[in-house]
C-alpha cells in the first residue's frame, strides 16, 4: 500500500503521479515496467517515488486494487439496475469492461501476465474467496434468488465463483487472441446460457 506521504500529496500532484504509473503499466506488464519512466512522466526525482511507494509492485497493486474497488461498486450498481438478475448483470458488466478504453491496456497487461496475487485482487470485483465477507453479503443481498436452482448461501457463493472464473477467463481469451468486442461478448453469452440451461439432461439423474 502507498505510504502516508502519498496520501498527503496535493490532489493535482497525486493525479499526475497516478497517471504516470498507469501509463507505464498500460505500456508494458509489471515485470517490464520502469520506475525511471514513471518518475520522468510525473516530473519527480526518483527518490520521491520511494517516499510514496516501496517499489513498482507496490504502485502496481495500489492501481489494481483501486480499479477493482471501483469495478466492484459498478457491478453492484448494475446488479441493482438489473433487478437482481445475476446473469444479465454479469453480461452487462462484462460488456462495460470491454468498452472501458481508459483501462483496456492496463487490464490487458495485467491479465496476460496473471499471477495469483493479481487474480486475487481483481476477483474481489464480483466475489472473493470468503463467503462470510462483506463483499459477498452485499452482493448476495441484491441477487434475485427466486429463479435460481440453489438451496443455500453456500451454493450461491459457488455460483458466483463459477461466474467470476468464466468472466475473467473470457477476458484473458479476448486479450490473448485480440477478439473483437462482439465476438468476446457472444462467447460469454453462450457460456452464461449453458450455465442457466445446464448441460446434463434431467433424465440423466433418474
Amino acid at each position: 500500500m502507498p505510504k502516508l506521504t502519498f496520501y498527503n500529496l496535493p490532489d493535482e500532484k497525486k493525479r499526475v503521479l497516478i497517471r504516470a504509473i498507469k501509463s507505464e503499466f498500460s505500456r508494458v506488464p509489471l515485470f517490464e515496467a520502469s520506475i525511471s519512466n514513471i518518475v520522468k512522466a510525473a516530473g519527480i526525482p526518483r527518490g520521491s517515488f520511494y517516499q510514496y511507494f516501496d517499489d513498482k509492485d507496490d504502485a502496481f497493486f495500489f492501481l489494481l486494487d483501486e480499479l477493482a474497488e471501483k469495478e466492484k461498486y459498478n457491478f453492484l450498481s448494475i446488479l441493482n439496475e438489473c433487478e437482481g438478475d445475476l446473469f444479465e448483470t454479469a453480461i452487462a458488466f462484462y460488456e462495460r469492461m470491454l468498452e472501458e478504453e481508459e483501462h483496456f491496456h492496463f487490464l490487458k497487461n495485467a491479465f496476460l501476465n496473471m499471477t495469483q496475487k493479481i487474480e486475487s485482487s481483481f476477483t474481489r470485483t464480483i466475489n472473493d474467496n470468503n463467503k462470510n465477507s462483506e463483499n459477498f453479503k452485499a452482493t448476495a443481498a441484491l441477487i434475485d434468488k427466486s429463479n435460481l436452482n440453489i438451496s443455500s448461501e453456500k451454493e450461491l457463493f459457488h455460483v458466483l465463483q463459477i461466474i467470476t472464473t468464466i468472466t475473467f477467463r473470457n477476458l484473458v481469451e479476448t486479450f490473448a487472441h485480440n477478439l473483437s468486442h462482439q465476438e468476446s461478448l457472444d462467447n460469454l453469452k453462450m457460456e452464461m446460457t449453458l450455465i442457466k440451461k445446464g448441460v446434463v439432461r434431467e433424465s440423466a439423474f433418474n
